[in-house]
């Protein structure tokens, strides 16, 4: 049985969740990327709430190349979340590789001063 790309990154998903999860105290950053666009959410799993959240939709995100508008939406929900008292997260990549897009989020929200 092959799977096809996105039953691939479901399955993956899913392993990755089964480890990764969001508390109140240390919550979970969560990447979704598609095609255009870039979201992350800053989540805590225990009560079932969105903390942050930020895109490259939202007005203010500097638009560049893909890998840019990544890293500028990474320092944004950083900046959110540094606001929210939060400052120590767990990395959710979604089933993605640690790659490109997602690696560009990951370490602008680094830079910004989250730690993972």
């Amino acid at each position: 049985m092959s799977l096809n790309k996105s039953e691939r990154r479901q399955r993956i998903k899913f392993r990755i969740r089964k480890i990764v999860s969001g508390t109140a105290a240390q919550p979970r950053l969560s990447v979704f990327r598609s095609n255009k666009e870039i979201y992350a959410q800053i989540i805590d799993d225990v009560n079932g709430v969105t903390l942050a959240a930020a895109s490259s939709r939202d007005k203010g995100i500097a638009k560049g190349t893909n890998i840019e508008t990544a890293a500028a939406v990474g320092k944004a929900i950083a900046e959110l979340a540094l606001k929210a008292g939060i400052d120590t997260i767990t990395f959710d990549r979604g089933g993605y590789l640690y790659h490109g897009r997602v690696k560009s989020l990951a370490e602008g929200a680094r830079e910004a001063g989250l730690k993972f």
